[in-house]
């Protein structure tokens, strides 16, 4: 049965984050995970500062199954099945060992699925002590008055064959990362209820909605009231890469990069069960993750009495939305993948016109019974003084333009956007302000001395007009005494 369960599916990332659920179950306000590297003797310890558990409490703990899930939890209660101390551990070793100080006492039991495997009957062995050899392990609860040291060894299903102190430290690096974000509302803010140390190194939270941003946008949180519970929702789209410093787009791409982060984050009592799924919503299929909505990250809180409604599993890391709260999450999960997939889109730049105006834009999207065509707008100012002062050439500039529009290169531009995770560069981005003024210059000095308009109108005009609308400064400096041609 114990080596059926270890196939649940943890990952050593999960299975750690498991151990420290109950952690902080307990009260805990420190944990510390080290990593001991010694090729096929490497082990790893987890140690909180909990309240502990007596003799009695431990033998419980030890054992499958001590808790009946369909019991009342307390409210900040993250176990619900009463495996994941033995599963999450068994998924990655073959010996478990647990101590424990509470009172001034020192308990310790051992499970070892290689002794129960060579035994001559089929008892369930729980010893008692570490095992021969591993008595140094302990010596992390020298000083503590309370707490619980986990130890696991004989890493069976993490040192495999080939398996070197490179990808060991590898290993941890990962770790760390699906630590900062699971449990980053415990360790972030101003008082954490919560240090995670990894071999003395402290854990930073992971914050997946970069809601201090200004470019952020946050919708009002919302309550829906469902059969377990009410649920709060609340949705985010990112800024674009060009509103963040290269550290914080980095960061904020998580874990599995941009792509893989987007989509619903479930939470249950602030632990993280779900990190970027679309949770099966869709209209007509399910939803995939694409690039075009690679911004859009919504907040989901449950509360602990919702699990058997929400499907939570044993590894705590995957949910399903009951039926009746399916409709308004898509409706929600619409709506923020539209504004994602427009500030994608646009390159997230802000509209800074000053005074409101809509902006002109040089294309537009016509959507056709039979498809989308994008279609250069005549009278962007640009174009416009183009084609009223062409003459006999009109007609050459607008067959132009329309070998532009039907042979823009669609496919390959969505090609380079999914392969380089990120749009072209348009609207002069990365470009030296001397270009841009150059082209402003031209259009500038055509509105002022061939359509009459003054100064002032004119760069009112340039303020509402793509792409000169994203550098008011440099339309703001254009001067009342235009250049010649």
């Amino acid at each position: 049965m114990i080596e059926a369960l270890r196939g649940l599916g943890y990952t050593t990332a999960t299975a750690i984050a498991d151990i420290i659920d109950n952690s902080i179950s307990a009260g805990a306000s420190r944990v510390e995970v080290q990593f001991d590297w010694v090729a096929q003797n490497s082990s790893i310890r987890i140690l909180d500062n909990g309240i502990g558990m007596s003799d009695i409490e431990l033998d419980m703990a030890m054992r499958l199954g001590d808790r009946n899930p369909l019991e009342q939890r307390a409210s900040h209660d993250l176990g619900r099945f009463g495996l994941g101390l033995k599963t999450a551990s068994f998924s990655q070793c073959r010996r478990l060992t647990v101590a424990s100080v509470k009172a001034g006492s020192l308990d310790c039991l051992r499970w070892d699925l290689d002794v129960l495997a060579s035994s001559d009957d089929d008892g369930w062995h729980l010893m008692e002590g570490p095992a021969e050899g591993s008595e140094y392990q302990l010596d992390l609860l020298n000083n503590c008055s309370h707490g619980v040291l986990v130890i696991w060894e004989v890493l069976d299903r993490i040192v495999t064959q080939g398996f070197t102190e490179q990808d060991f430290l590898d290993h941890i690096d990962r770790i760390e990362r699906h630590l900062a974000m699971v449990f980053h509302r415990f360790i972030g803010g101003l008082r954490p209820k919560l240090h995670i140390f990894i071999n003395g190194q402290q854990v930073k939270p992971w914050d997946p909605f970069l809601a201090d941003h200004p470019a952020t946008w946050s919708s009002p949180v919302e309550r829906i009231y469902a059969e377990g519970g009410a649920l709060e929702v609340q949705c985010h789209v990112l800024p674009h890469k060009d509103r963040l410093s290269s550290d914080q787009h980095k960061s904020a791409e998580g874990p599995d990069g941009w792509t893989a982060q987007q989509g619903f984050y479930v939470y249950r009592n602030e632990r993280m069960l779900v990190s970027g799924s679309w949770l099966g919503l869709g209209r007509g299929r399910s939803w995939t993750k694409e690039e075009a909505h690679r911004l859009a990250r919504i907040r989901l809180d449950i509360p602990n009495t919702a699990d058997a409604e929400w499907k939570i599993d044993i590894r705590k890391s995957s949910a399903r939305p009951p039926v009746l709260v399916r409709e308004r999450l898509t409706r929600l999960a619409e709506d923020t993948r539209a504004r994602a997939r427009r500030v994608f889109a646009h390159r997230g730049q802000p509209v800074r016109t000053g005074i409101g105006a809509p902006i002109i834009q040089a294309w537009h999207a016509l959507t056709h019974r039979d498809g989308v065509r994008y279609r250069i707008d005549r009278d962007h100012p640009a174009v416009r003084v183009v084609l009223d002062d062409a003459g006999l050439l009109e007609p050459q500039v607008r067959a132009m333009l329309r070998v532009i529009e039907e042979t823009i290169p669609v496919q390959r531009i969505w090609l380079d956007t999914t392969e380089a995770k990120e749009t072209p560069l348009t609207g002069f981005s990365k470009e030296p302000p001397a270009e841009v003024v150059s082209v402003l210059n031209v259009v500038y000095t055509n509105m002022v001395s061939r359509k009459g308009l003054s100064p002032e109108q004119a760069r009112q005009q340039l303020l509402t007009t793509e792409p000169f609308n994203n550098y008011p400064e440099l339309v703001s400096g254009l001067p009342d005494t235009w250049p010649s041609k």
